[in-house]
């Protein structure tokens, strides 16, 4: 049973970009253009022909340099625990992908809906308790988020590296097991700006993300930019919309089905069979989608069906799906590079 209508053209696009074949060859004299409108608009806001925009509070930034998911989320929700631990009270911005727009900044609650407020931001606020807005401009996310919580002295984008509209105080640029891609610029590859950068626009630092036991991504890293490394894992349980919790492995003789509405959704199943499950029957949607759209195939599914956190703030609020069969598998990132203590370290001093 698969639940996927038609094919995934974003990810066979990315897959497309991983090489420099005859399809990149073809669409690099476009990536020429995008790169060159790059160029003005970055050019406009470094020479202040276009205005760059300041909280009055320091801003981290957490995006990536390619198209797809490269592990943002995890990040933001692991450098909120450890901004907490250090004595920051941190708030989070989004423009909340996938989300219906609107034109006011919208606060996150425990109890929103994923379709009003993009499901990225409703996973952080329910894992983490701070503060989240989102809205079409971030500046105006992150003013809204001040003036409801004056008490937020750190304010933490998901995502908006090439958001230069914001001014950041420290940028973190995340990248997992695909590097660069073939290198290129979009559309001709997976860049959505020039790597390595130039000394103007460097990072704060670079965090690589990959699965264990994967080696890290073989890539150009700017000149005197700080570069670290962290694993991504399955948590050993699951849980379900009933809140019980049962280890995944438990599962691994059993027939079994996983979804996925992720940008990569084989990563998410190839550490499901790594951990065990052989015969597991997976559903490949595009990131962001729409559960609700496939809800006839959830209610009918008579086995267990793993998802992902993201996908789980759809999933748990969908009628008529049996809340004891649905699992999330919570990612988990390491901490044990310090990166978190690297990125504090580049804030001034908390007022």
């Amino acid at each position: 049973m698969s639940a996927e209508p038609r094919v995934n053209w974003t990810l066979a696009w990315q897959n497309m970009a991983l090489r420099r074949g005859p399809v990149a060859w073809l669409l690099r004299p476009v990536s020429w253009f995008y790169g060159a409108l790059l160029t003005v608009q970055r050019t406009a806001y470094r020479w202040g022909w276009f205005q760059t925009h300041r909280l009055d509070v320091p801003v981290i930034v957490v995006g990536n340099v390619v198209v797809g998911g490269a592990g943002k989320t995890p990040t933001v929700i692991a450098l909120v625990e450890a901004l907490r631990e250090r004595g920051w009270t941190p708030g989070v911005i989004s423009r909340g992908h996938g989300r219906t727009p609107s034109s006011e900044p919208i606060p996150v609650l425990t109890n929103s809906h994923a379709q009003a407020v993009g499901d990225e931001p409703l996973l952080i606020h329910r894992a983490t308790g701070v503060p989240v807005f989102v809205a079409n401009r971030r500046t105006e996310a992150g003013r809204a988020l001040r003036l409801a919580h004056p008490k937020v002295n750190v304010v933490l984008t998901d995502d908006g590296l090439q958001h230069w509209a914001l001014h950041r105080d420290v940028s973190v640029v995340v990248m997992d097991d695909r590097g660069v891609g073939n290198g290129w610029l979009l559309p001709a590859g997976l860049l959505r700006e020039p790597w390595p950068p130039a000394r103007h626009a460097q990072p704060s630092l670079v965090l690589h993300q990959r699965p264990l036991n994967r080696c890290a991504p073989n890539c150009p890293m700017p000149s005197g930019v700080p570069s670290f490394e962290a694993t991504r894992t399955l948590s050993p349980w699951a849980v379900n919309g009933l809140g019980h919790t049962r280890a995944w492995a438990d599962w691994a003789q059993t027939p079994v089905d996983a979804v996925a509405g992720v940008a990569r959704p084989q990563a998410f199943f190839d550490m499901l069979r790594q951990g065990g499950l052989q015969t597991v029957h997976t559903h490949a949607l595009p990131d962001h989608a729409d559960m609700g759209l496939y809800a006839s195939v959830w209610a009918a599914a008579q086995s267990h069906l793993l998802c992902t956190d993201k996908d789980a703030v759809k999933l748990f609020a969908l009628p008529g799906i049996d809340l004891s069969r649905v699992w999330r598998v919570p990612l988990e990132l390491s901490r044990a590079s310090h990166w978190t203590d690297a990125v504090i370290d580049r804030l001034p001093p908390r007022l």
